[in-house]
């Protein structure tokens, strides 16, 4: 049975807790991988065994992250922690180890229906980086610039340099509490919000090229094909925010990207500018988020998800309504 606590009492768990793994969600973003080794660097510094898993091998633009937050030795799991994980199904290829593991779940999402011992989730907060930060002063560790850094990058990616509907007050204080610290804001900011590959210039070419309309131009849909990754050859760092490329185009009340990841199984993502719901959006297909960004899977092939989700369009924009 589930029990919701307080922050206090996730410090109180973690502290009689030893040997933990944490989990991060699949096709992980700055939120789940900071979150999570920003906690794993506070429970080393408490002298406790704790390891950040994820679903592949960390590479490219957030491998910094990882630096000091690796094990100081191979210990055996004791202890599950989820970080920014929603609903069991974006635990990917470590669902069938971890899914009925978990020991305590941190999160920001209203829809979060993982089954855990402890809940805590706080969708008032942008990101779970922010749950985070308050988690390591009631734990009473010392955030140093590694952990800030952290903290950072999973903060200002998942309110888009804080220019998303879901920035707050309190999250403004908290990146400027990490900025007093010493973060390093400055680079965080240009490699997630500047810098861009040459592989990501085409593809971005060709999403423009190939964004189609509907709803008299209030629904934008991008499309990113299997073949069009392996003919650039793209990593998930090149296609790395390309969902809120949609929702910036004047008009656009309802911006969805559609990912091929195989043959019967299409990752769809939505963004709003918050006077329609994408957490709803997605929840008509068993997915779910926050009002102006949400997420879900469908295994069918790419032509059927399309029609899928285009019909959605024009049923929540009211299309062709007497």
């Amino acid at each position: 049975m589930k029990t919701l606590v307080t922050i206090d009492k996730v410090a109180q768990l973690l502290k009689s807790w030893d040997n933990i793994h944490i989990l991060t969600h699949q096709s992980p973003d700055g939120d789940t991988l900071g979150s999570g080794y920003a906690l794993a660097l506070a429970l080393k510094y408490m002298g406790k065994n704790a390891k950040v898993i994820t679903c592949k091998e960390i590479e490219g633009n957030f491998k910094f992250l990882q630096e000091g937050a690796e094990p100081a030795k191979d210990f055996s799991c004791e202890k599950v922690v989820s970080v920014d994980v929603a609903t069991p199904s974006l635990l990917g290829d470590n669902m069938e180890t971890y899914e009925n593991r978990i020991d305590l779940c941190i999160d920001h999402h209203v829809t979060n229906d993982i089954e855990a011992e402890y809940k805590y989730v706080d969708s008032s907060s942008a990101a779970t980086g922010e749950i985070i930060l308050k988690l390591i002063d009631a734990l009473g560790v010392n955030i140093d610039k590694s952990i800030a850094d952290c903290l950072y990058t999973a903060i200002s990616t998942d309110t888009g340099c804080f220019k998303y509907s879901n920035t707050t007050g309190d999250t403004l204080r908290a990146a400027a509490r990490l900025l007093d610290i010493g973060c390093s804001s400055q680079q965080i900011n240009y490699t997630f919000f500047e810098l861009m590959t040459r592989k990501r210039v085409e593809l971005e070419k060709y999403i423009y090229d190939t964004m189609e309309f509907y709803c008299d131009g209030q629904c934008a849909v991008i499309y990113i094909t299997c073949d069009i990754v392996d003919r650039l050859q793209l990593t998930d760092d090149d296609m790395g925010g390309i969902e809120g490329i949609p929702r910036r185009i004047e008009g656009v009340r309802l911006g969805i990207t559609i990912k091929e990841k195989s043959e019967s199984l299409c990752k769809v993502s939505v963004r709003t500018n918050g006077d329609v719901s994408a957490s709803d959006f997605c929840g008509n297909f068993g997915g779910g988020g926050h009002k102006a960004a949400a997420g879900c899977a469908i295994n069918e092939n790419i032509t059927k998800v399309r029609e899928m989700i285009i019909s959605q369009a024009k049923e929540v924009l009211n299309e062709g309504k007497s």
